[in-house]
C-alpha cells in the first residue's frame, strides 16, 4: 500500500535529490509551488529559476499573445513549458552531469473578491526520467474548491508539489500517479482532465487516467475523444449543443447505432439547436461499469474501444443521476442539452421523483432536471415481457404527477426519439454479451454495427475467444438496457 507523504516531506525529498533541476513559472496564484521548495531547505539543488509574469505585457513579451486575450488557457500553459525548457537547453544543458532537467508550469485564476470566478487552473511539468532523454509532458486542468484566495493558492502550492514528485516517484503506476494528486487535498481541488505524453508515460493509456480519475473522486466527469485523447470540456463542449447518450455499452449493438443516430438528427433540427455547433458524447457511468461485478479495467477499455471505433467521444462520470451531470456541463455554458434514455428507465426517474419528494418539494425536484435548455428524448423500446411497443404516451405514471408529466410532454421537455427502426428492437443485450463471451461465432455477429464484430474477435473483447466465466446481466436489464442506465 503506498505511504501518503506529507507535502514538506515531498519537497524536500525532491530537494536533496542533486539529479533533479529545473524552472518554476507560476501565473495567477502566486508563487506557492516554488515557496515549498525554498521553505523546507537545500533548494538551491532544485531550483534553477523561479518567475512569474503578472503583468500582461510582460507575459506576451515572454510567452507569446494570446488569441481572445485567454491567459488561463491550456495553449498558454504550453507557450509557458515550450519558452521555459528551450532556455533551459540553451543556458543549462550539458553543464551539470547526470541531471534530469524539469520545468513546471502553471496558469491560474484564483478565485476573484467579488466571487464572479470560481478559481481554475492549468498546471503542466515538462522533465527528464533520466539524464540526456527526451522530454516528456504531463498537463492537466483544475478547479479549485476552496472558498476564498488564501486558501485556493495554498492548494495549488500542494497540487503542485504533488504533481512534481509523482513524476519521478510514481510514474510507473498509473493508477498512484492519479490518486496521489490529491495528497493533502480532499475536498480542496477538482482535476476533471490529465494528458500525458512521452517515453516516461509510455505504457499509460489517456482512458484508464480518465477512469482513475473518476474511481479516486478527482473528478465526477472525465472526457476523452475517438482517438482516445484526453480532453477538456471547456474545448469540446463550450458554447455547443451537446446531446448525451447514457449506457453500457456492453456490447453496442445495431439499436444503439440506431439510438444515436435517429436521436441526433432529432436534436440538431431543433428550435434553437446550431447543427454545425452540435455534439453527440457517449457517457458511461461508474454504476454501469459495476453493475455486472467488479471495476474490471479491460472491461472498461474493450467498451471504449468499439464507442471510439463508431468515432464518439465518451465521458466516463461518477454522476448517477442526472442532475449531478447536468450541474457540471453547466460551467460551461451549453446552449442546448439532449439526453437520451429509454422509456422504461425514464418511468423509473419520475416515479423516483415523485417517491422522493412528497415533502412539497415535487416541482423543484423535476424542475432541477427539467430546465429550459435541456430536453429529455426518450427511445421507444418492447415490454420487458412481451412483444408490445411501449412509447411516452403509454407510460403509466403515478396518477398524482400525471398533469406535470402532460405539461412536461406538452412543452416538449420530454419528446420522443422519431422513426426508430422497430425491427432492431428486439436484439437484447445481455444476450448478446453471453454469445460473445461463449467464444461462438454466429448470429451475435449481425447484431453488431460494421466492423465491431471484427474488433471483438481481434482483441478479445468481452472474453471472447478466453477460458473465463462472464459475469451474468440481470435479466431484469431486458431489451431497454442497452443505451441507458
Amino acid at each position: 500500500m503506498r505511504q501518503v507523504l506529507k507535502t514538506e516531506q515531498k519537497a524536500l525529498e525532491i530537494n536533496l535529490n542533486d539529479r533533479i533541476y529545473g524552472t518554476f513559472a507560476e501565473i495567477g496564484a502566486g508563487q506557492e509551488v516554488a515557496r515549498h521548495f525554498f521553505q523546507v531547505g537545500a533548494a538551491a539543488g532544485t531550483i534553477a529559476k523561479t518567475m512569474s509574469a503578472y503583468d500582461k505585457t510582460y507575459s506576451d513579451r515572454i510567452y507569446g499573445v494570446e488569441d481572445k486575450n485567454r491567459y488561463v488557457c491550456e495553449s498558454r500553459l504550453y507557450k509557458m513549458l515550450d519558452h521555459e525548457y528551450n532556455l533551459i537547453e540553451e543556458r543549462l544543458m550539458g553543464t551539470r552531469e547526470k541531471t534530469n532537467y524539469f520545468v513546471f508550469a502553471d496558469t491560474v485564476s484564483a478565485i476573484n473578491y467579488a466571487r464572479t470566478i470560481k478559481g481554475n487552473g492549468w498546471i503542466g511539468m515538462r522533465f527528464q526520467h533520466y539524464p540526456d532523454s527526451e522530454a516528456n509532458d504531463v498537463v492537466m486542468h483544475v478547479k479549485m474548491l476552496d472558498k476564498n484566495n488564501r486558501q485556493q493558492q495554498e492548494a495549488i502550492g500542494i497540487l503542485g508539489v504533488n504533481l512534481i514528485y509523482a513524476c519521478y516517484h510514481y510514474r510507473d503506476n498509473p493508477e498512484e500517479f492519479v490518486e496521489s494528486l490529491l495528497d493533502g487535498l480532499k475536498s480542496r481541488v477538482s482535476i476533471d482532465m490529465i494528458r500525458t505524453k512521452g517515453e516516461a508515460f509510455g505504457a499509460y493509456d489517456n482512458r484508464l487516467l480518465c477512469l482513475y480519475m473518476v474511481k479516486h473522486n478527482l473528478t465526477e466527469v472525465a472526457i476523452f475523444d475517438q482517438k482516445k485523447t484526453s480532453i477538456h470540456a471547456s474545448e469540446f463542449l463550450y458554447r455547443k449543443d451537446v446531446m448525451v447518450v447514457r449506457g453500457h455499452f456492453r456490447p453496442p449493438t445495431l439499436v444503439t447505432q440506431d439510438a444515436f443516430v435517429k436521436s441526433f438528427e432529432q436534436f440538431k433540427n431543433e428550435p434553437g439547436v446550431d447543427p454545425e455547433k452540435g455534439r453527440l458524447v457517449a457517457e458511461i457511468t461508474m454504476d454501469n461499469l459495476l453493475r455486472f461485478g467488479p471495476l474490471d479495467e479491460k472491461d472498461f477499455l474493450d467498451r471504449t474501444d468499439m464507442l471510439c471505433a463508431l468515432g464518439h467521444t465518451v465521458i466516463i462520470s461518477d454522476c448517477s443521476n442526472h442532475q449531478k451531470l447536468i450541474n457540471y456541463l453547466s460551467d460551461y455554458k451549453i446552449n442546448r442539452l439532449g439526453i437520451v434514455i429509454g422509456v422504461h428507465e425514464l418511468l423509473e426517474i419520475i416515479k423516483s421523483k415523485y417517491e422522493n419528494n412528497k415533502d412539497g418539494r415535487l416541482l423543484s425536484a423535476f424542475g432541477e432536471l427539467f430546465s429550459r435548455n435541456i430536453t429529455v428524448y426518450a427511445y421507444p423500446a418492447l415490454e420487458k415481457e412481451g412483444d408490445t411497443l411501449v412509447e411516452l404516451e403509454d407510460l403509466p405514471v403515478p396518477e398524482e404527477i400525471s398533469f406535470l408529466f402532460r405539461h412536461l410532454l406538452n412543452n416538449k421537455q420530454i419528446v420522443q426519439i422519431e422513426k426508430p427502426d422497430q425491427s432492431l428492437l428486439d436484439i437484447i443485450p445481455y444476450k448478446v454479451f453471453e454469445d460473445i463471451t461463449s467464444g461462438k461465432d454466429g448470429t451475435w455477429e449481425e447484431y453488431m454495427p460494421a466492423g465491431l464484430a471484427q474488433l471483438i474477435k481481434d482483441n478479445k473483447c468481452f472474453g471472447y475467444g478466453v477460458d473465463v466465466d462472464p459475469f451474468d446481466y440481470e435479466k431484469t436489464d431486458g431489451r431497454d438496457a442497452e443505451y441507458y442506465d
